[in-house]
């Protein structure tokens, strides 16, 4: 009897191994989740960071609390999310920025974005709105290339920093409407709305849902959107391609994890932003508030966007000639 117990114990075990480590996969979150936003306070980034946290603490029953660590295009917050430890804490927002353009911009990164971050989802496809100073006498993007070619270098576009999608959005009007602007680098979008409201600065380059409010409350002029044709959420905004032919720039935001993150976390990640997404309160901000664009969720897919998503940046990147170190 004793031999026979001490077998039906020892072949019990694994199930309870087994039923001990999926308790402990389900238990997560059982803390606070820190979630990294590369970028400063204020921009479109720091926006949807905060609304995707405040929908996911919602869901998961525990705090996702926004950090903020701008700087570098981005890089640093980056590299910060690359080397935390994979255990379903430290999450982040991944952007073109970290995983299209830097690649291409950066002859040395500090984290590999095919390697070192797992992308669990995008969550908004996105264009950047051209906002100038309300001093500035231009009412539209002709009026505004008309400006700049007859002061040559008098006139300034600030950016999140160099070689962010920002940056290389105002460099490649420069090339195809043929004019020429000083880039002035912040550390990110927010920074520069004061400077650009008080004429500091002229004109910028930033995404929808830290312009267009902005634009809505007459405290800037929106000249022109970066898609190939008007955004849902401001019809009346031109794009730019129909002054300038064959501009376009768009961006793109998702959610990223430390690669190693166990994959039952990761697949309850990657359900929870499913959810979130489909929220009508989140849908409304998207698309009626934001100006932002809702892409499948998930991780399919998510490695061969970004692949394509670099042939088409790479022209914007070429016409720029920034090479960043």
């Amino acid at each position: 009897m004793k031999r026979r117990s001490l077998l039906v114990a020892g072949l019990a075990a694994p199930a309870i191994l087994q039923s001990t480590s999926s308790w402990g996969q389900a238990a997560w979150p059982a803390k606070t989740v820190r979630f990294i936003c590369p970028f400063a306070p204020g921009g479109g980034t720091d926006t949807v960071s905060r609304l995707m946290c405040d929908q996911l603490t919602k869901l998961l029953g525990q705090q996702f609390v926004v950090e903020n660590k701008g700087g570098a295009g981005g890089n640093i917050g980056t590299a910060e999310l690359a080397r935390a430890t994979p255990d379903g804490y430290t999450l982040g927002l991944i952007t073109v920025a970290s995983h299209t353009l830097n690649p291409m911009l950066y002859s040395k990164l500090p984290y590999n974005p095919d390697k070192d971050i797992v992308g669990v989802s995008r969550v908004a496809l996105l264009a950047n709105l051209l906002g100038v100073t309300p001093s500035l006498p231009a009412n539209n993007v002709a009026e505004l290339i008309a400006l700049c070619k007859k002061e040559p270098d008098k006139y300034s576009f600030a950016s999140s920093g160099p070689g962010t999608s920002l940056h290389l959005s105002g460099e490649l009007f420069k090339k195809l409407a043929g004019v020429d602007i000083i880039h002035v680098p912040y550390k990110g979008a927010g920074p520069v709305y004061h400077d650009l409201m008080a004429g500091t600065v002229n004109m910028m380059f930033a995404n929808m849902p830290s312009m267009l409010p902005h634009v809505r409350a007459g405290k800037l002029k929106g000249l022109g959107v970066t898609s190939a044709e008007r955004s849902k959420a401001a019809p009346d905004i031109p794009a730019i391609a129909e002054t300038v032919p064959g501009y376009v720039a768009t961006s793109w935001y998702g959610i990223g994890a430390p690669a190693g993150t166990p994959e039952p976390i990761l697949a309850k990640l990657e359900g929870a932003i499913g959810e979130a997404l489909k929220n009508p309160e989140i849908q409304k901000r998207w698309n009626d508030d934001l100006g932002l664009d809702m892409p499948p969720p998930g991780r399919k897919g998510f490695d061969e966007f970004v692949a394509e998503d670099r042939k088409l940046w790479a022209p914007a990147v070429q016409a720029s000639g920034v090479k960043l170190d």
